[in-house]
């Protein structure tokens, strides 16, 4: 099995190679000469692409593509021609105009992106008897400190990466859309920046969402914070019910990052993607149309 790493724009797929290598001889192709030698430094054995068509040239079974956001619909069409499986880290689309884009292309069935906590052990298989669901929430706890130093810029900045906005804000409403399915909008949105004064974006979000059959739902992004957690609250008339989700001894698996990997495994066997398009559409557009409206981030007095 060949497996072609198109992109290292983030950490993710340096996370996947450790799953991947275990099934599949490697590819990999980026333009950033730093991130490439941390890389091979990590996976000898991968084979070094000089450019995206290098490596989706010859036999390719499945595809990784993780490049910044503005990148992402040119190098997905790419992908598409081939029409191999392709996972696409998270986000896929972080402003109106990209996901516009990808609205214009011919995404098949073993097209897979969003959040790896859907596939933590925590949360997988999680099922909500929406009959008895007054309200839900997720909270995202996950630092962006790393961001105020310069580092990524293009994440933090909201007309490219998103921000903490849809970048973090994606965790918590992957789980929720899970969970309630895609019959959902953006009821509002809020962002501001608490403690990293140097940041793009916000440091703290918060969005209101609404199911078509009246369910609510919040998200709590708290971008300052000491540990990395997720939580999916499940409001009834008579009781409360929380899944927590962390890193544990082992994060890769904890967090869903194997998880993840194989269903995008059984996605290059034939299978279609876990995670239907439609469920990944209304997620990005919840996040689009929360960066759109969220006020303007503010720094603490």
């Amino acid at each position: 099995m060949r497996i072609a790493l198109a992109g290292l724009a983030t950490s993710h797929p340096f996370t996947d190679a450790r799953t991947l290598a275990r099934h599949a001889e490697l590819v990999v192709w980026e333009p950033d000469p730093e991130r490439l030698r941390r890389f091979t430094a990590e996976n000898p054995a991968a084979k070094v692409a000089g450019s995206l068509e290098e490596a989706l040239a010859g036999r390719i079974d499945g595809v990784v593509l993780t490049v910044p956001n503005p990148q992402v619909p040119r190098a997905l069409a790419r992908v598409l021609e081939t029409g191999v499986a392709c996972f696409v880290n998270k986000p896929a689309a972080a402003a109106r105009a990209q996901l516009e884009e990808l609205d214009r292309l011919p995404i098949h069935d073993r097209v897979m992106s969003g959040s790896v906590l859907r596939f933590a052990p925590a949360f997988a298989g999680a099922r909500a008897e929406r009959s008895e669901v007054l309200a839900v929430r997720a909270t995202v706890r996950h630092d962006v400190g790393i961001w105020a130093t310069g580092y990524n810029a293009w994440q933090d900045t909201p007309g490219e990466g998103g921000g903490t906005m849809v970048t973090m804000g994606i965790h918590g409403v992957e789980l929720l859309v899970a969970l309630l399915g895609p019959a959902v909008r953006l009821v509002g949105a809020a962002g501001a920046r608490r403690h990293y004064a140097s940041l793009r974006s916000e440091d703290t979000g918060v969005m209101a969402l609404r199911w078509d059959d009246g369910i609510t739902g919040t998200v709590e992004i708290l971008g300052v914070s000491e540990s990395e957690s997720y939580a999916v609250t499940l409001h009834k008339r008579d009781s409360t019910e929380t899944i927590v989700i962390e890193g544990g001894d082992d994060p890769v698996k904890g967090l869903g990052y194997e998880g993840t990997i194989e269903a995008f495994l059984a996605m290059v066997g034939g299978a279609p993607s876990p995670v239907p398009w439609q469920e990944t559409r209304a997620v990005l557009d919840v996040l689009v149309s929360a960066r759109e409206s969220a006020l303007p981030a503010r720094e603490s007095a």
